[in-house]
């Protein structure tokens, strides 16, 4: 049996060589870092939703003690996109992650795998790509869909 290989295209950037709109998008992820609540994993996560009317829609981690209760950066903002701006078609995401000190992460931080699945229901309720910016102060990566990050994605075809 053949072994097969998986590649996902992704650009690679830093800062500097962003957008004037994605370089906003990323400084407001930056900013939800900042009203993340992380008292047990210090792992603030920021993530700031551009939509197609405008909008900027932000959201950080929110933990809980009982872990299960807490919610990520990643669907905090896209389910309060959703809820709010309902016919507003999220474009882009960007991500960023400090520490507590306010220190971001070196290199990009992907979503866990609860919030993959989260941002392909987006794509497929809105039957558009969701561009995903993932920020590191050393480089940062651009995935063109979320399907890149979740290839072997679980949709409505599978029930």
């Amino acid at each position: 049996m053949p072994d097969i290989q998986l590649t996902i295209p992704y650009t690679h950037c830093t800062f500097e060589e962003l957008s004037s709109e994605d370089r906003i998008l990323v400084e407001k992820a930056q900013d939800a870092c900042k009203t993340a609540y992380a008292p047990y994993s210090h792992f603030c996560v920021g993530a700031a939703i551009a939509l197609n009317n405008g909008e900027i829609i932000c959201g950080s981690n929110q933990e809980n003690a009982a872990y299960p209760s807490g919610t990520c950066a990643e669907r905090c903002a896209m389910f309060y996109a959703n809820a709010q701006h309902p016919q507003a078609t999220p474009i882009t995401i960007a991500i960023a992650a400090c520490n507590t000190a306010g220190d971001f992460s070196s290199f990009p931080i992907t979503p866990c795998g609860a919030c993959r699945q989260v941002l392909l229901e987006s794509e497929i309720r809105y039957k558009q790509p969701l561009r995903i910016i993932l920020y590191g102060v050393k480089s940062i990566y651009i995935l063109k869909s979320v399907r890149s990050l979740l290839p072997f994605q679980f949709d409505s075809s599978a029930l």
